[in-house]
């Protein structure tokens, strides 16, 4: 929410020749709607940067149509709470499909998080999701461990082949 945030980004990736489509910035619903306008105008201007933009945690607030609607969003991030729950709730079954058919009608891409087994990775592929986050994947890990992550983990095979649903950690 900080006003110099979109200019300091800016400086940063000069500074250090980082790519900007490379940065991907989320802003979870709650801080959306603590101001509204000044969220539009940074989201508005680090997408003018060519950053990445996504809303975390997406359906946990009063999931507003109008600001999907006018943020220059990239993805959206199903709430864990939904996913974890999908396969034994046909209420949060219908959420999470009906937020991948919403997002993917508006053109962006789908992050669920909170993918702990195989049957809900199987689903949420089976449902046209892109990206899935979660235990299932890989527990947190330092910087340091994530190159040999890569290389070993049977899970990222998404980050080496070609999958119809990419595997994020």
């Amino acid at each position: 929410m900080d006003a110099q945030l979109p200019d300091r980004v800016a400086t940063l990736l000069d500074r250090h020749g980082c790519a900007s489509r490379w940065i991907s910035f989320e802003i979870t619903e709650s801080a959306i709607l603590d101001d509204p306008g000044h969220a539009v105008a940074n989201f508005n201007r680090l997408h003018a940067l060519g950053c990445q933009l996504a809303i975390d945690d997406y359906g946990t607030g009063y999931s507003s149509l109008s600001y999907l609607r006018s943020l220059p969003l990239n993805e959206l991030k199903i709430d864990k709470s939904f996913v974890m729950g999908m396969m034994s709730d046909a209420n949060d079954a219908v959420i999470v499909r009906s937020t991948i058919d919403l997002a993917h009608n508006m053109r962006l891409a789908v992050v669920a998080e909170g993918v702990e087994d195989e049957a809900a990775f199987d689903r949420l592929r089976a449902l046209g999701c892109d990206m899935a986050q979660g235990y299932l994947l890989s527990r947190p890990t330092s910087a340091a461990e994530v190159a040999a992550w890569f290389r070993e983990s049977p899970r990222a095979r998404g980050a080496r082949e070609a999958t119809t649903l990419r595997r994020v950690v």
